[in-house]
């Protein structure tokens, strides 16, 4: 147990990176992540359900802005932020002469079961004039406006096909009012391949780096890129004073190793507190090769790097791999189109400990001003999220505690 007099015993040992993934979003266009429960799913090793979603529009029936020739359509789509501000997300390429667009430009977002993200879309004719310019350095008071449409994605996430056609809507001017088209949306997830392996590794006859305990071994898996560079991949967790440790299964994506017969570096490592972890051993084993180990119950020895330009130093220290399992790791998306449901009971505590509902101070307190209360709050924020994912909508409630009116 390396620098074991060190206070942080616990901090760093956690897996990284073998477990089940889900994708991160980088880009600010995209809805702020709730930072509470991303940080209650990493602290236990796990990713919260958000997924990259490619938006494909198409519009029917739109208006004819131009004279001798019919509109140049292009949409943009903007995410409604939770003080009411569009946050642009993208664009489609503008397509001439076209009341009938079907777009091929995708636009990228990324859908957040936890949050209510309300999408706003607006066509635009663009003028001829423009047609040279760069869709993105286009602007937008200069264009001919169209319509809009707006929707919420969780509502094009859980139709059974993923895909809404919307009205568009528009002010020309009071009084004016024409039909102005649909605008239809079809959502996909971004997923490359939903193929993963799962293997279960452990090691026998490991050397002790410690002087006064047993080692404190971890794995670290990187993959082979240009160049013969090593870049990680993963790491387990680490198990304390253990010279045959077992660890929890890894996951693995062919985002992550690529081929199956692209090349692995697996090190295992004596964990430190102060991260100068000391190399025990190291394997290379393609994911094919891996899984020949399973199948044949062999054992492959680690060897360590010889300090000058001799032969590497074979050890007695083995890598064994117990269980190897190829299959297909289902995302939220994929529950919620084959027709899982979100359920949402509330129950509310009616008892005189929440206060008078008649005073400010109380849980209950009915604000003259319309002014939701603790309760209805939490009601509300929760019941906005879930509708979507409850076919009929309607949530049972139950109260408990108080009294009625007549004293009951």
């Amino acid at each position: 147990m390396g620098n074991c007099l060190t206070g942080d015993v616990a901090g760093g040992k956690q897996a990284i990176g073998g477990v089940q993934q889900r994708p991160t979003s980088t880009s600010t266009n995209n809805a702020a992540l709730n930072d509470a429960v991303d940080f209650f799913f990493r602290s236990r090793g796990q990713y919260p359900l958000f997924s990259q979603i490619e938006l494909s529009l198409s519009a029917s029936n739109l208006i004819d802005r131009d004279i001798t020739s019919k509109s140049d359509p292009m949409a943009v789509m903007y995410l409604r932020k939770t003080d009411g501000k569009l946050e642009e997300i993208g664009r489609t390429e503008v397509i001439l002469n076209s009341l009938n667009p079907n777009w091929i430009e995708k636009i990228t977002v990324s859908f957040q079961f936890e949050a209510v993200q309300t999408l706003v879309f607006h066509v635009y004719d663009v003028d001829t004039q423009y047609h040279n310019v760069p869709v993105k350095t286009l602007k937008l008071k200069d264009q001919d406006y169209l319509g809009e449409a707006t929707c919420v994605l969780s509502e094009i996430m859980t139709k059974p096909n993923r895909s809404v056609t919307l009205n568009l809507t528009g002010n020309f001017g009071a009084g004016v009012s024409r039909r102005l088209g649909t605008l239809s949306v079809q959502a996909e997830e971004t997923t490359a391949s939903k193929t993963v392996v799962e293997m279960n590794l452990r090691c026998v006859n490991l050397d002790n780096k410690d002087l006064f305990s047993k080692s404190d071994p971890f794995l670290r898996i990187s993959r082979i890129v240009e160049n013969s560079v090593a870049v990680p991949i993963c790491r387990t967790e680490v198990v304390d004073n253990n010279l045959n440790p077992m660890w929890r299964p890894v996951c693995l994506t062919t985002q992550q190793y690529g081929s199956r017969d692209n090349p692995l570096v697996i090190e295992c490592l004596d964990f430190n507190t102060n991260g100068t972890h000391d190399l025990i051993g190291r394997t290379q084993k393609s994911v094919a090769e891996l899984e020949r180990l399973c199948l044949q119950k062999e054992a492959v020895n680690f060897v360590y790097p010889s300090t000058s330009h001799g032969r590497n130093k074979v050890l007695k220290g083995q890598l064994i791999v117990d269980r190897f399992v190829e299959k297909v790791q289902y995302s939220f998306l994929d529950y919620i189109s084959s027709g899982f449901e979100l359920n949402f009971m509330v129950a509310v505590d009616f008892t005189a400990s929440n206060g008078d509902p008649r005073t400010p101070g109380s849980l209950h307190y009915n604000d003259p001003s319309g002014r939701l209360n603790s309760y209805q709050q939490a009601i509300m924020e929760v019941g906005e999220v879930i509708q979507f994912y409850d076919s009929d909508r309607r949530f049972p409630a139950w109260g408990f505690g108080g009294r009625t009116s007549d004293d009951t």
